[in-house]
């Protein structure tokens, strides 16, 4: 049940189309984070290792089966929270990395703590390179860019607060911290800018924000969903939003975990639906069409020595019609799905496999999508991606 009633309905428009960074760059491209701080061993524990190794990736995807790095830049960035900790401006000419945890020496071993740093990529300068470091809330994770491309929000997951920052001159500034009630994974904006969608993980809601310009303020209207909305993403219409629910605490268990659908339109807006799939989703989008939307499942997949161990995960492709989301295929990809990303004509998806240090690259046909069998290896474990 909502918290109160939500009078009207949410608005919707267009998203941008994507703008080229640079001369040197064709579009459309993709920004990848690799994460060498952290991967599992033979019994399925997790080993840390020192900081220093990490770096951020600008991929060219020009030929879209066959993608090209064209920059590579030494900036940490972490597995820990959803793959959506990065993201390119509409224009092409930022992209910001939030730095969500650092790796420090705590006594004989390594342990893994929150940062509070958000880097700022100049994708105008050729080559590409960092132009600033804002200091955030700690534990930077999730965020989002407003179809205008001038305001972003970072959910600041160990703060229980959403980060708001002003885009201006190829400049980023944070104008304030918006406090949640409780800890927040990702947050969303909806495509007219007027709204977003907070992940609130522990609390097993999605929370409804009201953005006034800069102003970002919790509603206290919540939408609630499966057990643990560890992601989300908006329709390009609006009109729906799906979340990732990744079960008991995010953690992979063997339980079958669910993607739930809220009715954005809906007077009020409302949970209509939960739709079964495989364990431990994480990775999650929609395609620009907004006729299908694909969610990556863990399954396991790096935990080997469980007995709910698979060798690879999935994703799911879910058709959208109207209010109604259905799946309608699993395909099986690498191990350890985390990032999943249309090309913004929705004729491409790419899937992050970071334990494999790839992606899978794979065609979309109207809703049918297809394994090309074609792997694009990058230079670590992608652990979130984007593209422009």
């Amino acid at each position: 049940m909502l918290s109160r009633t939500l009078r009207g309905t949410i608005a919707a428009s267009a998203l941008l189309a994507a703008l080229p960074v640079a001369a040197a760059y064709a579009a459309p491209f993709m920004i990848v984070g690799d994460d060498e701080k952290l991967v599992w061993n033979d019994q399925g524990a997790a080993v840390v290792k020192p900081t220093g190794n990490d770096n951020v990736l600008i991929v060219d995807l020009a030929d879209p089966e066959n993608p090209r790095i064209v920059a590579n830049l030494a900036l940490e960035n972490s597995v820990v929270g959803p793959p959506v900790n990065l993201a390119i401006t509409p224009d092409g000419a930022l992209g910001l990395v939030a730095d969500s945890v650092t790796v420090v020496q705590d006594g004989s071993a390594l342990k893994q703590v929150p940062t509070d740093k958000l880097f700022v990529i100049d994708l105008k300068a050729n080559p590409p390179r960092l132009a600033q470091t804002v200091t955030v809330g700690k534990q930077p994770s999730g965020l989002s860019i407003n179809a205008a491309g001038d305001l972003a929000l970072v959910a600041n997951r160990a703060s229980n607060s959403v980060s708001v920052l002003k885009i201006a001159g190829g400049k980023v500034t944070e104008l304030s911290q918006t406090p949640m009630d409780g800890s927040v994974s990702t947050v969303e904006f909806t495509p007219d800018g007027k709204h977003a969608l907070a992940a609130m993980s522990p609390a097993n809601h999605i929370a409804l924000l009201s953005v006034d310009g800069d102003q970002v303020v919790d509603t206290k209207v919540v939408f609630p969903t499966y057990l643990f909305p560890y992601n989300v993403v908006v329709t390009p219409n609006g009109q729906l939003a799906l979340t990732a629910d990744n079960g008991f605490g995010g953690n992979a268990d063997g339980n079958a975990d669910v993607v739930s659908v809220i009715d954005l339109s809906a007077n009020p807006p409302r949970v209509i639906d939960h739709i079964t799939v495989a364990d431990a989703p994480e990775g999650l989008a929609v395609s620009p069409k907004g006729d299908v939307a694909v969610v990556a499942s863990v399954q396991g997949s790096n935990l080997k020595g469980k007995w709910f161990y698979h060798q690879n995960g999935v994703i799911t492709v879910l058709k959208i019609d109207g209010t109604k989301v259905s799946p309608i295929k699993v395909i099986e990809v690498g191990s350890t799905p985390e990032a999943v990303a249309f090309t913004p004509d929705g004729k491409y998806l790419y899937v992050g496999n970071y334990l494999d240090q790839g992606f899978s690259i794979l065609k979309v046909d109207g809703t049918d999508v297809t394994d090309t069998g074609k792997r694009f290896k990058v230079l670590g474990h992608p652990a979130s991606a984007r593209m422009g």
